[in-house]
């Protein structure tokens, strides 16, 4: 009896291709990643991934889009943790989180915010469903906020025409944004999201950035959160 091919043997070849492809960026980075490399791994032949993934530029927005779910998850627990009228403690909550979830996977914040893969152009209109939940959570708190008259706003600098669009798509998705609640989140992703690069690069060590980040989300809440009644 004939041996079963390998894509054969195995019950989620498609989840297995991917799972060797976080594997590959973990070792070689996002720019490494080859096909041929996975299919070694895997013990397949290259022709036989097109049969789950076209090209590279599909599996990577498989990886993508899959990056970001789990991220937004990660956000998401962190937000829904906290008491909703509980502003200070959702930001340091979605903060914390950002932070866990960079460091336990290490790989897919590279490919999400890492360098860009030579000759890949993210297809918006298939990833930014996925990708808008994570930048979702950050907005709503904004938005809470600046409704019960806990946001302080002054000086926030007026949306350009690409925030303008980009807020459009947003509303589209069924995520409610004004301006200032998009700008202000923003703000507060870049901040936590320096620290966190710094230290998966090997400019910061974790009990550093950990330190940092601590006072980092303090200074965020002393500048948007008025404490005032």
């Amino acid at each position: 009896m004939p041996r079963p091919k390998r894509d054969q043997q195995v019950p989620d070849m498609a989840g297995a291709i991917k799972e060797t492809a976080w594997h590959q960026i973990a070792e070689d980075g996002a720019p490494g990643l080859s096909l041929r490399g996975i299919a070694r791994k895997l013990d397949i032949t290259a022709p036989a991934i097109y049969n789950y993934y076209p090209s590279r530029d599909d599996l990577v927005t498989a990886l993508v889009i899959d990056a970001y779910a789990s991220f937004a998850e990660a956000l998401i627990a962190g937000h829904d943790s906290v008491p909703e009228s509980d502003f200070e403690g959702r930001i340091r909550a979605a903060g914390g989180a950002y932070y866990q979830w960079a460091v336990d996977y290490p790989q897919r914040y590279q490919l999400l915010f890492g360098p860009a893969l030579p000759g890949y152009k993210i297809p918006l209109d298939e990833v930014l469903p996925t990708s808008t939940r994570s930048m979702a959570v950050l907005i709503s708190i904004v938005a809470a906020a600046k409704k019960a008259g806990k946001l302080q706003e002054h000086g926030i600098p007026e949306p350009d025409e690409s925030t303008l669009e980009y807020i459009g798509a947003l509303n589209a998705l069924g995520i409610p944004t004004q301006p200032v609640s998009l700008t202000i989140a923003v703000l507060i992703w870049s901040r936590v999201h320096g620290l966190v690069s710094l230290e998966l690069s090997g400019n910061l060590s974790s009990a550093e950035c950990k330190a940092l980040l601590d006072y980092e989300l303090r200074s965020i809440i002393n500048q948007f959160i008025y404490r005032g009644e």
